[in-house]
């Protein structure tokens, strides 16, 4: 029950936030009346509870915003009490009562993590309502602090987790350069559900894969991250070529949470001293070959998209007449965009025409799918919804 002293009842009808409650933890009638009557005499807002011992403050303390502790209690003296009292009220702030003779205490108090301290017979209404609403809201700005650092400390692991997924391509030969862009949709993140790698087998033979797993949640971003390695496995294994994306396919449908996840990728396998290459689609969006001053599509075959129907893709071999050539592989997130204010997309035919233009010729190589990307987003009218991935291997001059 309320303390019938001073104070208002349980349910007075007080304005959103602005009423507190605070039990008094006081052996003391007497001083625990003149609370009561201090907090009444200021019309404070303040429903006040009282409790004689810390075992009866223990069974009051459920929903209280404040404590208003006396350091001399019959079941605790002194810091003692203060400790249990902090262990035992949560999310509520502290105040501690001392005498004029132990004013020492509360400094103490508050080191050990009370939020302030009050001396009897040095406080009126209004100083006694203003140090507990200060005391409570010190203590919600010390919990959201703590909140921030807690979600600051999840972000950087979660960043450094991310970081050492991101794929480093494992490759020495200096015959092609292999460039590489990524950039996740969800925000805040590292990774996504769009995956590349590239592995070099032998002196003359370069592998490298672009897929993407559908969504852009972090489940998504993790089976990106799974499907990857696995087909890095795969590769360093020696598996035949067209044995591994049915085995990433069984890992996708293995690993997914649910059944209507799929993924798209795209294959391919450079036999450099050949100057061939062959490439493999399950339905994602054809390599863009670069070469003689022009800009075409690799017309590989589409094929299914993993997780659907597992067949195997059918390979396509292209040869390279010049040893200038580049060779762009993406995601859909790079073509999604809409070109002007209707529903047409860019998608490949929009793309290869970027690729066209006569500014691009001034941009390097390096840095060709950064600029690919601002483009696609000056032409969306804003930034693109999706993750996207690249890979742009060059041989000679790459045009």
């Amino acid at each position: 029950m309320p303390y019938p002293h001073g104070g208002l009842a349980r349910h007075a009808n007080l304005p959103p936030g602005e009423r507190l409650r605070v039990l008094l933890v006081e052996d003391d009638e007497g001083d625990a009346f003149l609370v009561g009557e201090l907090l009444a005499e200021t019309n404070s807002m303040i429903e006040l509870l009282v409790a004689t011992s810390l075992s009866e403050a223990r069974q009051r303390i459920t929903g209280v915003d404040c404590v208003l502790l006396d350091l001399g209690l019959p079941d605790a003296q002194g810091l003692d009490g203060l400790r249990q009292v902090l262990e035992m009220s949560s999310g509520a702030a502290v105040c501690v009562l001392t005498g004029r003779s132990d004013e020492h205490l509360g400094i103490v108090a508050v080191a050990e993590g009370a939020q302030d301290y009050l001396v009897k017979g040095q406080v009126d209404g209004v100083l006694l309502t203003r140090a507990l609403r200060y005391a409570v809201e010190r203590k919600r700005a010390d919990e959201n602090a703590r909140r921030l650092r807690e979600v600051e400390l999840r972000q950087a692991e979660s960043a450094r987790l991310e970081r050492g997924l991101l794929p480093q391509p494992l490759m020495t030969t200096d015959q092609v350069a292999v460039h590489t862009f990524y950039r996740p949709g969800r925000h805040a993140a590292l990774i996504g559900g769009d995956f590349f790698d590239v592995v070099q087998t032998r002196p003359d033979r370069l592998y490298l894969i672009v897929g993407d797993v559908c969504g852009h949640g972090v489940d998504e971003a993790a089976l990106g991250v799974e499907l990857r390695v696995a087909w890095r496995a795969l590769v360093l294994a020696g598996v035949p070529d067209d044995e591994v994306l049915p085995a990433l396919e069984q890992v996708l449908m293995s690993e997914r949470r649910l059944q209507e996840i799929f993924a798209t990728v795209a294959t391919t396998r450079l036999d450099l001293d050949a100057n061939r290459a062959t490439v493999r689609l399950a339905g994602h969006p054809p390599p863009l070959l670069l070469s003689g001053g022009r800009v075409v599509p690799v017309p590989a075959p589409g094929g299914l998209l993993l997780g659907v129907r597992p067949r195997r893709p059918i390979a396509y071999d292209l040869e390279f007449d010049t040893d200038d050539w580049s060779l762009l592989m993406y995601t859909d997130g790079l073509i999604e965009g809409r070109v002007g204010d209707g529903n047409e997309r860019l998608d490949v035919p929009g793309l290869s025409g970027l690729l066209d233009e006569p500014a691009n010729r001034e941009v390097s190589l390096p840095d060709l799918p950064a600029w690919l990307v601002g483009r696609a987003e000056q032409i969306n009218g804003g930034p693109l919804a999706d993750d996207v991935a690249m890979l742009l291997v060059s041989r000679g001059g790459g045009r």
